[in-house]
């Protein structure tokens, strides 16, 4: 494969001959043993929500908007605590990088009190303010979208102490080089949700509630197996004894620092996106539909770059707390290589197989119409700029370098996306392709940032521990 970032960027943002490349952290063996499983467990996430949105579109085209409008509260929510997650798991993996086991294990026990508590309570206001949520966030949609959403958010909005407690595990196993173990963990679990969903929505004729109650469960699945896991002597990351963990403020701040940037940013990007989903309810239940399917099939293709990015903040996390920053900055630019190989053939994969699973998903031909027209452009633009745009800040926010990707796609997100999406279809009358018009605009602009950024250098000059 040709080192396209490598090639062209090496030159400038990392020094060859401070590298000793025959004793790097993590060989080409260690990088795909790390993300391969990573792939594996972000496909098999977004084939939960997958497999939600085909099953109740046997329903009809108001569950499938149902379950489009509310997924996008519950990944804000979930978008959030993994955000509170990554803070932690940053400062565990730098301490492991520079072989403070102990300090590690303190940062993770916090990690979970602070995941937790946050997640306890945003389940308590979801499920307290259900109904006036929904209509705050989506307005007057059609009345048989919004029952299909009052039910689904109410058994969903009771996994989320569920989905960041795993989420916090899960990235605790990863700050150690272990990707399999979530991996597999990722597997059961989609397993379980699709039976549970044949059971609940096709035996027990249970529609919507059966969607989520399926999900529920194996988001409670997901948390109680890698609580247990991390009881377990074999790994850097130990936490036993969970009823004796005590607030440590000093620890809970570092990971605050890291993690409230993250989670600003994270926020912000589902916030523009239930803004774009505001102005897309107004197009009609078959526009709903069309981009609700489009979304799916994009973030399939981006499943192995987001990957990539985790893996890359694991890898650089480590190598900076061990003293490698030129060998850190090395990383950046081979799993950008790696994350723009992985985009091109997963574009032309989903491009491939979108219109049979259309057909199998029995999406009504308007809405289907609709759907591919859109993903031809998504599949021309993305493997064009979404790498610079997505991988770079990973390493960033290893590094400490939390606010920096915090304001460029917050602005970038508000000024772009948002704005010109609502523009388009409020004041020029677009259709659903406002949307990826707007994100693609978006795109570019946070890669253009990036890049600069990176070459600049400035990143490196954060302290986490």
């Amino acid at each position: 494969m040709a080192y396209m970032y490598n090639y062209f960027l090496s030159k400038r943002v990392y020094d060859k001959n401070k590298i000793d490349f025959g004793k790097l952290l993590f060989s080409d063996e260690a990088i795909r043993k790390l993300l391969i499983p990573l792939i594996i467990e972000n496909l098999l996430t977004s084939l939960m929500g997958m497999a939600d949105s085909m099953m109740v579109t046997r329903i009809g085209s108001a569950a499938i908007s149902a379950v489009s409008l509310t997924d996008s509260i519950n990944v804000l929510i979930i978008q959030m605590l993994s955000a509170l997650a990554t803070g932690g798991a940053i400062v565990c993996s730098q301490y492991i990088g520079a072989g403070d086991i102990k300090r590690a294990n303190a940062a993770a026990r916090q990690v979970l009190v602070v995941v937790l508590t946050i997640s306890s309570a945003l389940t308590f206001v979801c499920e307290l303010l259900n109904r006036p949520l929904l209509r705050l966030i989506f307005g007057q949609v059609e009345p048989d979208v919004m029952h299909y959403a009052v039910i689904y958010f109410l058994f969903t909005g009771f996994s989320f102490p569920f989905m960041g407690l795993y989420q916090a595990g899960a990235a605790f196993f990863r700050s150690g080089g272990d990707s399999k173990f979530p991996m597999q963990i990722s597997i059961i679990s989609n397993i379980l949700n699709i039976i549970g969903n044949y059971i609940f929505i096709f035996i027990c004729g249970w529609g919507v509630a059966g969607a989520a109650l399926s999900t529920l469960l194996s988001r409670i699945f997901c948390a109680l197996v890698v609580l247990a896991a991390l009881r377990r002597p074999v790994r850097p990351i130990v936490v036993k004894n969970y009823l004796s963990i005590r607030p440590d403020f000093n620890m809970i701040q570092k990971i605050l620092t890291i993690g409230i940037p993250a989670g600003i940013e994270n926020s912000m990007f589902q916030f523009g996106k239930l803004a774009i989903q505001s102005s897309v309810s107004t197009l009609g239940t078959t526009s709903i539909a069309a981009q609700a399917m489009t979304v799916i099939f994009e973030n399939l293709n981006g499943i192995a770059g987001g990957a990539i990015g985790l893996g890359l903040m694991t890898i650089t996390g480590q190598t900076i707390g061990a003293g490698r920053r030129e060998e850190a900055k090395y990383y950046v630019l081979k799993l950008m290589d790696i994350g723009e190989a992985s985009i091109i053939f997963s574009c032309a994969l989903v491009f491939a197989v979108c219109k049979p699973v259309m057909l199998l998903a029995g999406m009504e031909p308007a809405a289907a119409r609709e759907c591919f027209m859109m993903m031809i452009w998504i599949t021309i633009v993305k493997p064009l700029i979404w790498v610079p745009s997505f991988i770079p800040p990973y390493a960033f926010r290893s590094a400490g370098d939390v606010r920096y990707p915090m304001l460029v796609s917050t602005l970038s997100m508000w000024f772009m996306r948002v704005f010109l999406t609502t523009l388009l279809i409020l004041h020029f009358g677009f259709g659903p392709i406002a949307v990826w018009i707007g994100m693609f605009s978006d795109w570019f602009i946070r890669g253009v940032c990036y890049l600069t950024h990176l070459l600049r250098g400035h990143w490196m000059k954060h302290q986490v521990i």
